[in-house]
């Protein structure tokens, strides 16, 4: 009698990946408000620059542990390309973006990365959209709308140049997303997490130096640390693991839905840790948003 233990069906392989991207949505919801304390405390760049870092470094150790096939040369070159653009400038937008805005509404505003990542996998014909998921779509890009409306005037200050950095970021990671989609289905996720973080990370570096020669690192609390260990190894680890697995497993479309979650836990906890009450227009563009994630879903 053979012990061999049958393979994983399809579907229980595709539960398990969608249990890890609800576990990637709370993570990246509760990380709003530990970015949003980081930034607070010390300089937006050099607050990202060493969580990226941490994150880059665990990653790299990861990667040469895991046994597998390693990325060639040039699948490297690519990835590190594609981490310019999805980890460099897409964080110099969003950590500019959250430090001039709430943490709730830049949750809000990113999630409209489901439409623009569907729009950029059509345009470049990685997937087909059904009719749900164009409605899904409007959906998702009318809450948006909402959301920028009620940030106009927030406790009599405006947010809206924010908002629309946090929308640019959002752009820049459709088309990172879209363009990783060839290299995902040969190359390793701890891989692709890997080599993509170190392009943007030597990059960003370079950007925050000012930042952190003029960092006072006597003043910086253990809270702090504690946050840039979350934001990096949390936040840049195991939660991209999880998209990545996702974008191989069932596609970015539908990995991408599952951000729409981050809307829920990131204005909860924006609510009670930072004291940042929802507007009647963010709570209606939340709806519509997270009714677009239901309508998107097949």
């Amino acid at each position: 009698m053979s012990t061999t233990t049958p393979a994983a069906p399809p579907r229980a392989t595709h539960r398990a990946t969608e249990a890890g991207l609800v576990a990637m949505a709370v993570i990246w919801g509760v990380n709003f408000s530990v970015v949003k304390y980081g930034t607070q405390v010390m300089a937006p760049l050099a607050f990202n620059v060493l969580r990226m870092g941490l994150g880059c470094v665990v990653l790299i150790a990861l990667a040469q542990w895991r046994a597998g096939p390693r990325p060639s040369v040039r699948d490297r070159w690519r990835l590190m390309g594609l981490g310019v653009l999805g980890h460099c400038i897409y964080q110099v937008l969003f950590i500019t973006g959250l430090a001039r805005t709430r943490a709730g509404t830049a949750a809000l505003v990113v999630a409209a990365s489901p439409a623009a990542v569907a729009i950029v996998a059509r345009a470049f014909g990685h997937e087909r959209l059904t009719s749900r998921a164009v409605l899904g779509i409007v959906a998702s890009i009318a809450g948006v709308g909402l959301v920028l409306g009620g940030s106009l005037q927030v406790d009599g200050t405006s947010h809206l140049v924010g908002d629309l950095l946090i929308l640019g970021a959002v752009c820049c990671w459709a088309l990172y997303t879209s363009g990783l989609m060839p290299l995902t289905k040969r190359v390793e996720s701890v891989q692709v997490a890997a080599w993509t973080l170190v392009g943007g990370v030597v990059p960003l570096a370079l950007l925050a130096l000012p930042s952190l020669w003029a960092t006072d690192w006597a003043a910086v609390s253990w809270l702090t640390w504690g946050a840039v260990v979350y934001a990096g190894v949390l936040a840049m680890v195991i939660a991209y693991l999880f998209w990545y697995r996702g974008v191989h497993e069932i596609g970015p479309t539908r990995t991408a839905m599952y951000a729409n979650l981050q809307p829920i836990v990131a204005v909860f906890v924006a609510w009670v840790a930072l004291g940042e009450i929802p507007t009647v227009a963010q709570g209606l563009g939340a709806a519509t948003v997270i009714g677009g994630l239901y309508l998107s879903r097949t």
